[in-house]
């Protein structure tokens, strides 16, 4: 059980970079927990935190222990729910990893955490290939191809993607009628974190035959630059129509080129890992994104369907 005592001091450290918030968050003193971190160094024969006056961090080797630890600790918590819990109401934390176009599930998670008040949801929002089982996550929701043969996957729905601009800016620099006339505009575009590439609009070919390629005006790797950019009248910009429906009602926005994109959706879903019982929170957290994502006004078109468990 010390060694069980370590995990969680060390966790809770790699979490915080800090031995006093670690030890005010666990109720002892900073003084003890970098006491219990070194002896769990001393046990393991590495140094897990590089230490200094001014911060904590992670070595190589504290890094892929907190992976494991995490991974560890959410078993423990698993068994315990199955055994204390099976038959009462969900509860525990919940880890969950979150791409960061997440404003379409925020809502529904807030109301998830207002419906099941005894689960602690653990939010991590990245758009990196985050490995679920070695990292101990309890779930991820993620766009795009669900396949996974360790995961287990549901389907939430799907969304396709627009070309939008402001009035503002469509007024001062024309509407673009071509795929050709795009190389006189400014275009926001998206880079993907995980390869560094830049995402490809999907374009029909030009009159020509030829491929487009907009012009990179500007790059980013989240949403809501380029959304923000878009509204204040920088570029056009390719945005999930969940994020911009209201813009687009409000007239604050105005699509462009409709038909010159290639008709086109991209799945949303939730995976968590597979060869065992989902415990009561983790089942409770998939039918709710199942049953609530859907009436959710900005995502009202999508369906629901499961992907199959690999």
């Amino acid at each position: 059980m010390d060694s069980l005592s370590g995990f969680t001091v060390f966790i809770q450290v790699a979490e915080t970079r800090s031995f006093v918030t670690a030890g005010r968050a666990l109720g002892v003193s900073a003084s003890a927990v970098g006491k219990r971190v070194a002896r769990l160094e001393e046990r393991l024969g590495v140094r897990l935190f590089h230490r200094s006056t001014r911060s904590i961090t992670l070595t190589a080797e504290g890094t892929l222990f907190l992976a494991r630890s995490r991974r560890v600790l959410a078993e423990i918590e698993a068994a315990e729910q199955e055994l204390s819990h099976s038959a009462g109401a969900p509860r525990g934390k919940l880890r969950v990893s979150l791409p960061l176009v997440s404003s379409l599930v925020l809502p529904v998670l807030a109301d998830f955490m207002r419906d099941h008040p005894a689960i602690a949801l653990d939010l991590d929002f990245s758009d990196r290939l985050v490995d679920v089982i070695e990292e101990g996550f309890d779930a991820v929701v993620r766009t795009g191809e669900l396949a996974d043969s360790r995961l287990s996957a549901r389907r939430l729905g799907e969304f396709s993607q627009l070309l939008v601009a402001s009035p503002d800016y469509l007024a001062h620099h024309g509407t673009p009628q071509s795929l050709a006339d795009l190389a006189a505009h400014a275009c926001l575009h998206y880079r993907y974190p995980a390869t560094g590439k830049v995402e490809a609009w999907p374009l029909l070919p030009m009159a020509d035959g030829s491929e487009c390629r907009p012009p990179v005006s500007m790059v980013c790797n989240n949403l809501e630059t380029r959304l923000c950019f878009a509204l204040r009248g920088r570029g056009i910009a390719l945005l999930p129509d969940f994020s911009v429906r209201e813009a687009l009602a409000a007239g604050r926005l105005r699509r462009v080129l409709a038909e010159h994109l290639r008709p086109h959706s991209i799945g949303l879903g939730v995976l968590w890992p597979s060869g065992r019982h989902p415990s009561p929170k983790l089942r409770a957290f998939i039918d709710y994104l199942g049953t609530h994502l859907t009436m959710a006004p900005d995502v009202s078109c999508m369906g629901i369907q499961s992907f199959p468990v690999h």
